[in-house]
């Protein structure tokens, strides 16, 4: 049995939670791949690599100089090194990735050395081969992954070695290098797990698993031992942050179960992510709960919509001329409302884009809030349990909770609801309480 693992920023963070990483992997022979993030913060006052590397790039490009910025880079990797006694010359390596990113390598560059030499590091650690990202994945000429491609030559290279691979990163076409998106380096774990044909594939970080809901907003919220990849998919998406969404692609393409487990405590169990068809249902309806602040909602009224032909996809094509990423489209005879991606919206676009649908579309109202929180109640449990809805309606009515908006997959995998950002944690809050709750 192989398994893939793949080690968070804390996890690398300091020369300790090496030693503690390094420990795991060496502790079951059949970890036989080993993925790593760039080192986190040591606290939460300190800076991230990737961060910092970053703005090396900025500096770079705007200077020609990095060196003050960059020196904090190498104190970081120097420190490592020394306190785990390895003869890695380090120094050299540094000096390197300074010249080339003051040379105009470039920000995707930059940011993948934070990776690139956490992985020379850890690999001299635990005697493994280093195996540079840069062979073993491509990219497209316009920047998507090549998936299969990169399934066949990974799997070729990496074959009968042991192996660490820095996360994040791979090549394109040209040489260059290209990251994927943060927190990319579970992405390119379940690449490697894919690729080597894993039984498992265990993501090593700082909590025990997944929790049924954000531990900022619920004290002590339980656990969930089991879920799907889709659950997966919807709960981080909506703002779980413990596993990166994209990650579930390359292992369900393989049925490879995934394994979050923490760093610091081992022996726990952590939770188990599966493909449906071997997933056993809990006693819990709802599986979790998450949700994001701050959607922009754009509401639009006018007299015989359903009559006008064309409607929705002339407002569509409004949103995609401005780049701008559609989240939901609850919508009415005479009514519609597009909940808007915040992250895609550019603020001072936004009168041009409502210009643009006042021509396309001449509506009777046209409205904006941008003060909207979407919260997912997810679970297999809701489809099998009448009155699943009903009792959610009815938990958050009796806490005072005005719903503004509400959205079942046709899946019935999640029930989406709009509430104000103020009740966004008291939504959470009364939502576990009702379903999710030990």
């Amino acid at each position: 049995m192989t398994k893939v693992c793949k080690f968070g920023g804390t996890s690398m963070a300091t020369a300790e939670a090496m030693k503690q990483s390094a420990g795991i992997v060496l502790s079951d022979p059949a970890r036989a791949y080993v993925v790593v993030s760039a080192p986190g913060k040591r606290s939460k006052s300190d800076e991230k690599i990737t961060d910092l590397l970053y703005k090396c790039a900025g500096r770079a490009k705007e200077t020609g100089s990095c060196a003050d910025v960059f020196e904090k880079v190498a104190e970081r990797y120097i420190e490592i090194v020394a306190e785990l006694g390895l003869t890695v010359d380090i120094r050299k390596k540094l000096d390197a990735v300074k010249r080339e990113i003051e040379a105009g390598a470039g920000a995707d560059y930059a940011a993948s050395r934070g990776e690139y030499l956490c992985a020379l590091i850890f690999a001299e650690l635990i005697s493994y081969k280093f195996v540079d990202a840069a062979r073993l994945i491509s990219f497209f000429d316009d920047g998507a992954f090549d998936s299969e491609f990169t399934n066949d030559k990974a799997g070729d290279i990496l074959k009968g070695e042991r192996a660490v691979i820095p996360g994040f990163y791979g090549c394109m076409p040209d040489g260059g290098i290209k990251t994927f998106p943060r927190g990319g380096s579970d992405i390119s774990g379940a690449i490697v797990a894919r690729a080597v044909k894993a039984a498992v594939y265990e993501n090593w970080t700082d909590v025990s698993g997944f929790m049924a809901c954000d531990p900022r907003i619920v004290d002590d919220p339980r656990r969930i031992d089991i879920l799907t990849y889709r659950e997966l998919r919807e709960l981080s998406y909506m703002g779980a942050e413990v596993l990166h969404p994209d990650s579930i692609f390359p292992v369900r393409k393989a049925d490879i179960p995934i394994n979050i487990k923490n760093t610091f405590a081992p022996d726990d169990a952590g939770t188990m992510i599966v493909p449906f068809k071997t997933y056993q249902r809990t006693g819990n309806v709802v599986t979790g709960i998450a949700g994001r602040k701050n959607f922009i909602a754009v509401h639009m009224e006018k007299s015989m919509m359903n009559a006008d032909l064309g409607f929705a996809r002339r407002a569509l094509t409004v949103f995609e001329h401005f780049g701008i990423s559609l989240e939901h489209m609850p919508s009415g005879i005479d009514t519609m409302t597009f909940i808007l991606d915040p992250a895609t919206v550019d603020k001072e676009q936004l009168p041009l884009v409502l210009d643009a649908l006042n021509a396309a579309l001449e509506p009777s109202v046209l409205e904006t809030d941008d003060s909207l929180a979407l919260i997912a109640t997810v679970g297999h449990g809701m489809s099998k349990r009448p009155g699943t809805a009903a009792a959610l309606f009815a938990a958050l009515a009796k806490a005072d909770v005005n719903v503004r908006m509400i959205d079942q997959g046709s899946s019935e995998l999640n029930i989406i609801i709009g509430v104000d950002n103020a009740d966004f944690e008291k939504a959470i809050r009364t939502i576990y309480t009702a379903f999710a709750k030990k």
